[in-house]
């Protein structure tokens, strides 16, 4: 039983991808992530003898983890602890995550970062579907401070060139559809998240950016919602927040809600 300090593997995984994620920090050495470097979805690592100096850069609270949940995460979160900050170390740190077989996002498909350690990514403006979904999966699951550009389509790849951006969601790009799948899947597949939910939402993303409504029931009312979203702002930026809370909802339905239904009103009793 983990102690008040530590969080098992399920009960991260849970909360991964929802609101009430925390900031997740790998302080592995050297050597063990070359060993195997792939990373919990959602997580940034930092050098645990630097905690001092990267605590006050990052907001909380904190999930710290190692190779073994020991002394390099056990270390640091004391650190932050005594900074101030609420941090508690992964229970049986990395080796317990994949042993746990949850999802684990391989280093290498991972984009350059900027000065600051965001991942910078370039798409067309006014996005509707695709290019509202494939952020979210971002932010929740790969890069929660990963910076989106919008700009005209006939610029995406000069601004990707010159600004250092991953362009996505555009022709002739490694992110971009493939055969029947769309950009969204892609990325499922690329980061390795293929989880249930995970693939539901895909699938209702899917029909609703290539009109193919027979796909899932939802796809009609994520298409009409994103629609309207894209009516509802000029600015892209504005709508790519609100799509935030949208795919957030549909997430967790997929997730957590699929046999749930709902009628009213309820039958009394007796």
């Amino acid at each position: 039983m983990p102690s008040f300090l530590e969080i098992t593997p399920d009960k991260l995984n849970r909360i991964i991808g929802t609101l009430s994620a925390p900031t997740i920090i790998d302080v592995r050495n050297d050597e063990d992530f070359s060993a195997d470097p792939r990373l919990v979805p959602g997580s940034i690592r930092r050098d645990y003898r630097k905690v001092t100096e990267w605590a006050d850069e990052l907001s909380g609270p904190f999930v710290v983890l190692c190779q073994k949940g020991q002394k390099l995460g056990h270390g640091a979160a004391a650190h932050l602890r005594a900074l101030g900050k609420h941090a508690e170390v992964l229970e049986g740190g990395f080796e317990a995550w994949r042993a746990s077989d949850a999802a684990l996002i391989p280093q290498d498909k991972l984009p350059f970062r900027d000065s600051r350690g965001r991942t910078v990514w370039v798409t067309r403006s006014r996005p509707k579907i695709d290019r509202i979904a494939c952020p979210w999966l971002i932010r929740r699951f790969v890069d929660p401070s990963a910076i989106f550009l919008f700009v005209p389509a006939a610029e995406v790849a000069a601004v990707a060139d010159r600004f250092n951006a991953t362009p996505f969601d555009i022709e002739g790009v490694a992110w971009s559809h493939r055969q029947e799948l769309c950009t969204f899947d892609v990325m499922v597949e690329e980061f390795g998240l293929r989880a249930a939910p995970m693939l539901r939402l895909a699938t209702i993303v899917r029909g609703a950016d290539t009109a193919k409504p027979e796909l899932a029931p939802e796809v009609s009312g994520l298409l009409a919602a994103s629609l309207g979203l894209s009516r509802m702002f000029n600015d892209d930026l504005e709508q790519l927040e609100a799509g935030m809370t949208l795919y957030d909802a549909f997430y967790r339905w997929c997730r957590d809600a699929t046999d749930e239904t709902h009628n009213w009103p309820n039958p009394r009793k007796g």
